[in-house]
């Protein structure tokens, strides 16, 4: 599974992004997709995550009720919608592919190379 990660930009805070990630691969619907991101002198933090039906989603404490992630199985995209954007949330967003939805960085195989997200107050 390759992943290619976009989207990123410069928001003034209270502004939306949507993030796209884009898979290739046979067996790409068989994966939990899932989104990291990480701050410069921080360590990676879990975001979101999507099992393979879509039926079922997973979000961090800090972006619950402001970011969204979907699944579009006919384009092999992953979409993070972020809405309300603080400037804590500026960091490199990554996504990311496993077997096992949850928030720990093992349980995801496969890794996108990140797109940067800019929060400006």
């Amino acid at each position: 599974v390759q992943l290619q990660a976009s989207g990123g930009g410069l928001v003034q805070a209270g502004g939306s992004l949507r993030l796209s990630c884009a898979a290739s691969g046979r067996t790409w619907g068989t994966y939990v997709m899932g989104w990291f991101r990480q701050a410069p002198g921080k360590e990676r933090e879990f975001v979101s995550a999507i099992v393979r039906s879509g039926g079922s989603t997973y979000y961090g404490d800090s972006v619950k009720g402001r970011f969204t992630i979907s699944r579009d199985k006919a384009k092999n995209t992953v979409y993070l919608q972020m809405n309300s954007l603080k400037p804590e949330d500026t960091a490199v967003y990554y996504c990311a592919a496993g077997r096992t939805p949850g928030g720990f960085e093992a349980l995801y195989a496969y890794w996108g190379q990140g797109t940067q997200v800019t929060v400006s107050s």
